[in-house]
């Protein structure tokens, strides 16, 4: 009796332990810097991101391997376990060689908006060359599970979805909806167009932005008012408190709530609205919600790492976080949600912060660098049209003109390296040629490897010095290899996950094997990353 009762408890322990979790849900915080947990710590509530850390896995030591570190990107490989140089997403945008044009990560012309007459939805995954971990989900249920992207931004909802999502859905600024693409749907479900009807954007943005605790205590941050920050338009100073109503005007309408922490209390709003509706965790499969809170990337940018308004955009997050954790656990209970919370890339600190401090910074324009390769080809080859863009960190050439010169393509490509290496504000300069024959050793020479797909990747890819940024004379910007782009939280809770935190060094494509493991499906298919051992135990 005893041997069957010893049997008996082991097949019920094997049970539970080869049991799936009945909901996955992936949060992507853009713009998210490491080092915001430990700085904010001491203004956060006990049960956002204190309940992440506190219940949950904190994998402290977690970087980007490759740059640039955008948001496409950043998404892309988050969700497919693999680079740009596998996924193929490799910037927010690229160039098409063959007809010279400007491409966009998520753009889609064969598609339609559905719930805009804008164009806000022509969108869809299709630029996406490896598949995601919610891909392979859905194929391995035999389509039972289901699988949604959410986001302010399209890229961060449609990306992370992939390629058979159920849905994905993102904001639309001219008119104050979630709205799709007929990539996924012919018309919204009904439930959407009624969330829609409760016109909650114009409700947050009837409000005065005001930060939630004295500002005199965000010891965290700069000053309100300083030279680092971008002013709203319409405004003098970049201070408290903001009246959203009044600056709506000169600031993009409904859109403005992109740029307020409320924009992150929207998606909360709706991806609670998307797991209700959807009925998602109560099926006989696992389902997947993929979110990207976007609204700490459009404050970052504007106001800086070091800003009073970031501080309280991550402060209000925290509230939002504490719902949205409460809420899972009412719905699916914790033990039957996965969580994992982690950012599509870091930022620098703001250009005039850095030269206070007596940091070396400064700011590199794309046209410049554009204007003075073209003096370059004018005095070398006499044809300024050899140059066919730069985007970003990329130099584009014009391969067929050169063909026509009958120039060398690697000579040319070399001496126009020697040239940008020149520039003020780069640090180094790699052709295309040399990132497909070498292998480098250098971690920044790696990363840019790991970061190239020679079909949407210039000639030349370039890298600026530490604390360069390009275009952004105030607030920040992101894309270098350097610790505060590439180091992010990563942070699990929930399903079978225990307390703790590891110093342990990990990649960012490790997610996607990591929760393939956890539900026992196939890795994305670009995947090469290992999963992190001691959560798959």
């Amino acid at each position: 009796m005893k041997q069957i009762y010893i049997f008996l408890l082991f097949i019920f322990h094997f049970s539970l332990t080869n049991a799936q979790p009945k909901l996955v849900v992936g949060i992507v915080v853009d713009q998210m810097r490491y080092d915001y947990i430990q700085k904010y710590w001491n203004k956060f509530g006990n049960d956002g991101f204190k309940r992440l850390v506190n219940e949950g896995m904190f994998c402290k030591n977690v970087h980007y391997n490759y740059v640039p570190t955008f948001t496409g990107p950043g998404h892309s490989s988050i969700y497919t376990g693999a680079t740009p140089s596998t996924n193929g997403i490799v910037s927010n945008n690229w160039i098409d060689k063959e007809n010279k044009k400007g491409v966009y990560c998520a753009e889609d012309k064969s598609v339609n908006s559905v719930g805009s007459s804008s164009a806000a939805g022509q969108m869809s995954p299709k630029n996406l060359i490896s598949s995601t971990v919610g891909e392979e989900l859905k194929k391995s249920s035999e389509g039972k599970s289901k699988v949604i992207g959410i986001a302010l931004k399209d890229r961060g909802a449609i990306l992370p979805a992939g390629h058979n999502a159920n849905a994905a859905y993102w904001y639309d600024g001219s008119n104050g909806n979630w709205i799709t693409s007929t990539y996924y749907m012919k018309e919204l479900p009904q439930w959407v167009n009624d969330f829609n009807k409760k016109e909650l954007p114009k409700k947050y943005l009837s409000q005065v932005w005001t930060t939630s605790l004295p500002v005199e205590q965000y010891t965290e941050s700069d000053a309100d008012d300083n030279i680092c920050e971008e002013p709203f338009k319409g405004k003098d100073k970049p201070i408290f408190p903001y009246d959203l109503t009044t600056l709506m005007k000169d600031n993009g309408g409904l859109g403005l709530i992109k740029s307020t922490p409320f924009g992150n209390s929207l998606t909360k709003d709706f991806a609670v609205e998307t797991i209700k509706n959807e009925n998602l965790g109560k099926g006989n499969a696992t389902d997947f919600l993929c979110v990207s809170v976007s609204s700490t990337d459009y404050i970052g940018h504007q106001f800086g790492p070091q800003s009073v308004e970031v501080e309280d955009c991550y402060i209000k997050l925290d509230k939002d976080l504490a719902d949205f954790l409460k809420f899972l656990n009412e719905w699916v209970g914790k033990n039957n949600v996965l969580v994992f919370l982690t950012a599509d890339h870091g930022a620098s600190e703001s250009v005039p912060c850095s030269k206070k401090k007596n940091i070396p910074a400064g700011v590199i324009d794309e046209k410049a660098v554009s204007d003075s390769l073209k003096k370059f080809f004018l005095r070398t080859y006499s044809d300024t049209s050899l140059l066919m863009a730069v985007s970003d960190f990329d130099v584009y050439l014009d391969r067929k003109k050169i063909t026509e010169k009958k120039l060398n393509l690697e000579e040319v490509q070399n001496k126009s390296v020697q040239y940008i290496l020149k520039i003020d504000g780069i640090a180094d300069a790699i052709s295309s040629e040399d990132i497909q024959k070498k292998n480098f050793e250098d971690s920044i020479r790696s990363k840019v490897k790991a970061g190239f797909y020679p079909d949407r990747c210039g000639d030349i890819i370039f890298v600026l010095k530490s604390h360069w940024l390009e275009g952004f004379h105030k607030g920040t910007s992101h894309g270098s290899p350097y610790e505060y782009d590439t180091h992010v939280p990563l942070l699990w809770w929930g399903y079978n996950v225990k307390q703790g935190n590891s110093l342990e060094a990990f990649t960012i494509t490790q997610i996607a094997p990591t929760v393939s493991e956890l539900l026992k499906i196939p890795k994305p298919n670009g995947c090469t990353s290992k999963p992190i051992s001691f959560l798959v135990k």
